[in-house]
């Protein structure tokens, strides 16, 4: 099944242009272009991709933990998954590296599926025994039983991720100003709640596999995977999957002498930038342009050093002449 040209796509490729695709990280844009490929020439439709715990385990459809992230109900569904994940992409990238945000990229795209078809099992099991007159079971069996396909868990999964590297920002949810400790949470219900139709488990598993990377063990799990498949331990921490910081853009592990950081600051590029908050970015600008103006200071000084010593006696000289002045006034 081939489908047409729709306007989320139209908007999708104008967010691109504006963008710009050469400002676009290669791993970011390679994974965009992937999903809406398969959106434009499905490999199944919906109902053959989407995932449950029916279809998934009881009925041994396990290609659906793959095709389900991957596939979108409409245009819109697509536009508005797609038209976050730049955003996050791009900014956790450039923070992270392509080779380590593709790991952390596999690794939410496995998970999310699994966590949420255990949420799926763990809502059954609660059922059990329950009164059928218990008004809250209607919502419990709808949640259980619901198939669900698109990337937004994975996306939730992300913006964990990122709000974790900047703890002191704000997100603005619909005008509402809200922490970033706080934001994905309230985003859950709002979405929830203005969108029936979007699947509050996905998102919640989503959640969980963020808050499993940042506080819980994921990171150390796959830092340690990391290190088993790579041929050296020791210089494999020294290389871009283990990229963490966001000024460099690596993070490096040294087990000898450290030698001392090259000096990148006044590289002062969009992608350098780009990890930094506004405050940092002030930051820097304010340090660049002091450097700057010393170092100006100092060529003159090395390159004209005559003229540096006739500048200051006149100097002297003015200044010899203002206090003369001062005391004939007085």
């Amino acid at each position: 099944m081939q489908r047409g040209f729709q306007a989320g796509l139209l908007l999708l490729l104008v967010q691109l242009f504006q963008e710009g695709p050469g400002n676009i990280p290669a791993i970011t844009l390679a994974v965009l272009g992937f999903n809406v490929y398969l959106y434009v020439f499905p490999p199944a439709p919906p109902l053959k991709a989407c995932m449950s715990l029916d279809q998934v385990y009881r009925n041994k459809e396990w290609r659906r933990l793959f095709l389900s992230p991957l596939h979108h109900i409409d245009d819109w569904h697509l536009y508005f998954n797609m038209a976050s994940f730049l955003w996050k992409g791009m900014r956790l990238e450039r923070r992270l590296g392509g080779p380590w945000f593709l790991y952390l990229l596999s690794v939410f795209f496995l998970l999310t599926g699994l966590v949420y078809l255990l949420l799926q099992a763990l809502m059954i099991k609660l059922m059990e025994g329950t009164d059928s007159s218990d008004p809250l079971l209607e919502y419990v069996q709808a949640f259980s039983r619901e198939c669900v396909v698109g990337f937004s868990g994975v996306l939730f999964a992300l913006k964990i991720v990122s709000n974790h590297f900047n703890p002191s920002g704000v997100t603005y949810v619909m005008n509402i100003r809200v922490s970033n400790h706080f934001a994905s949470w309230v985003e859950l219900v709002l979405i929830y709640l203005i969108a029936p139709g979007t699947s509050l488990v996905a998102h919640l598993a989503g959640v969980l596999v963020g808050l499993l990377y940042t506080v819980g063990p994921l990171k150390t799990i796959m830092e340690a995977c990391a290190d088993m498949i790579s041929s050296d331990g020791v210089t494999s921490r020294q290389r871009s999957y283990y990229s963490f910081s966001g000024y460099s853009g690596t993070r490096r592990e040294y087990f000898e002498e450290p030698r001392p950081a090259e000096d990148h600051t006044s590289d002062y590029s969009e992608s350098y930038i780009s990890g930094l908050t506004e405050e940092e970015q002030i930051e820097l600008a304010i340090r660049n342009s002091l450097k700057h103006r010393e170092q100006t200071r100092r060529r003159e000084t090395e390159h004209h050093p005559g003229d540096s010593e006739d500048l200051r006696r006149r100097r002297l000289r003015r200044f010899e002449q203002e206090v003369t002045n001062q005391r004939r006034r007085l």
